[in-house]
């Protein structure tokens, strides 16, 4: 069974009770791997609003995140980041992680990123995400996205947001069993 790799979004643990509306599907065709995105970059949690987990990401979390994933994962794997966790994942693959197939849903820091990972991307948006790469930075770098009317930068948490992109990874990547 091909590994999925699981990366929270800015908010960790803490407050992720929605992937298992993820892990739940796709745990039949793979086996998963759940990496809390705080722990992996070693951000303080005791002022746990917003502002203060972005910053610390930003100021070497980003950073130790990728470092603490390239130690921890040696082989071939798919990725399913949220927010800043896709762009771990993306980081990470242009760094060294054997990454085959990356989904990466609001991903927003991408847009200050030139250099694509050689593994097939695919990218999800909230159309009222306010901080969504323009599109000459798609056609830059040979990507297209798949945008969700209507909804915010959150969009992914909702259950079926998870159904839908769930089995959307099944049908684009046919896992074996």
């Amino acid at each position: 069974m091909r590994k999925l790799i699981i990366l929270s979004d800015l908010w960790g643990n803490k407050k992720s009770d929605w992937v298992v509306n993820y892990s739940v599907i796709l745990q039949t065709y793979f086996e998963i791997e759940f990496y809390d995105c705080c722990e992996l970059g070693q951000i303080d949690l005791t002022d746990y609003s917003e502002d203060k987990l972005h910053l610390q990401f930003i100021n070497g979390g980003i950073d130790r995140a990728i470092e603490t994933l390239l130690e921890k994962e040696k082989g071939i794997v798919n990725v399913l980041g949220f927010s800043i966790g896709g762009y771990i994942a993306w980081r990470a693959s242009n760094e060294g992680l054997l990454i085959k197939n990356l989904t990466a849903i609001s991903s927003t820091r991408l847009r200050y990123e030139s250099i694509r990972p050689e593994c097939t991307v695919q990218l999800l948006y909230g159309e009222n995400d306010k901080y969504i790469p323009k599109n000459d930075w798609f056609s830059r770098l040979g990507l297209d996205k798949e945008i969700y009317k209507g909804e915010e930068h959150d969009f992914y948490t909702k259950r079926e947001i998870a159904i839908d992109i769930s089995n959307e990874i099944i049908r684009k990547r046919k896992p074996n069993r």
